[in-house]
């Protein structure tokens, strides 16, 4: 808990500098979508965001902002940054919950059975088509996914911005997103569930099993496969960054309504304060995906226990 408030805390320190660095007339810019901020709205900026407080004052009144969950509106569209968030947050929940999902589920009968089938062609084949995903980027995956579902094959259209979060969530047109963004996880944690297997197959309780006549399939799912899933939920925990960063990614390409595709087209228009405020929510979410994860150490594994020292 201390440490993810620390991570929290000098993540928004690094938003503030950067945002401190974007400097009033800057602002006034994209505030005002011009070109030419006059010395007058520069003023109003700098009055605004206080640029003529000390550094730590500006500091502190922004963590009160954020707090309070203000982070300004968009110059663009008028609502503000909350509101974008509200309405486009959801539908990125959705699309990376089901994306994992779906990876996890995938990947870790992916795992044994590689475990089981090892250094046979089974293991060697989806090992290959593991490294190719693994190594493709989203984007690419992403375009090739529209030209043959989407564009010739018409098994698939676009989300649209009007549709609501259940509408969004139970949609068909939401697979090629979701195979886009899990395809590299799928990749990745199929490969540590074998490593993990094959390491959990070599420790002693499971010779014990095997010589107590155990087989294979209580010895694989009774005994290796719970104490295999720890790294994995390591990995899941740590993962989680970039399966957000690959949100970004994949809602852009699919013109997909979240917040990634949200904090892109803020970035391409300049809107500096809806990319602070979409950053800040996605380090919270992402740091609690992480600590929801070492909790669930003690799930998997009872020997685990957090003592009170």
């Amino acid at each position: 808990m201390l440490q993810s408030i620390l991570v929290i805390l000098g993540t928004l320190l690094i938003t503030f500098v950067l945002f401190h660095l974007e400097g009033a007339q800057a602002l006034a810019r994209s505030i005002y979508t011009s070109p030419r901020a006059s010395q007058a709205q520069i003023e109003s900026v700098i009055k605004l965001y206080g640029f003529d407080l000390p550094v730590w004052d500006q500091f502190w009144r922004e963590i009160v902002r954020y707090v309070h969950l203000d982070f300004g509106k968009s110059p663009t569209s008028g609502q503000t940054v909350l509101e974008l968030i509200k309405t486009d947050l959801p539908r990125s929940l959705i699309l990376i919950g089901e994306s994992t999902i779906f990876a996890v589920a995938v990947a870790l009968p992916l795992g044994v059975f590689q475990t089981v089938r090892r250094n046979r062609f089974e293991d060697y084949a989806l090992t290959g088509i593991a490294f190719v995903f693994y190594a493709m980027p989203a984007f690419l995956l992403g375009s090739l996914m529209i030209l043959i579902f989407i564009v010739h094959l018409h098994w698939f259209g676009l989300i649209s911005q009007t549709q609501s979060v259940w509408s969004v969530a139970t949609s068909r047109n939401v697979i090629p997103p979701l195979l886009t963004l899990s395809a590299v996880t799928v990749a990745a944690f199929s490969r540590y569930m074998r490593s993990s297997m094959m390491d959990a197959l070599t420790e002693d309780y499971v010779r014990t099993a095997k010589a107590k006549g155990a087989g294979q399939g209580r010895v694989l799912f009774r005994h290796a496969f719970r104490n295999a899933l720890i790294p994995i939920i390591t990995l899941l925990g740590l993962s989680l960054p970039a399966i957000a960063g690959g949100a970004v990614i994949t809602e852009t390409v699919f013109n997909y309504p979240g917040m990634g595709f949200l904090t892109a087209q803020a970035a391409t228009n300049n809107e500096v304060e809806v990319v602070v405020g979409t950053t800040v929510v996605a380090v919270v979410l992402t740091v609690a995906g992480s600590l929801i994860a070492d909790i669930l150490y003690v799930v998997a594994d009872p020997r685990i226990r957090y003592a009170k020292h």
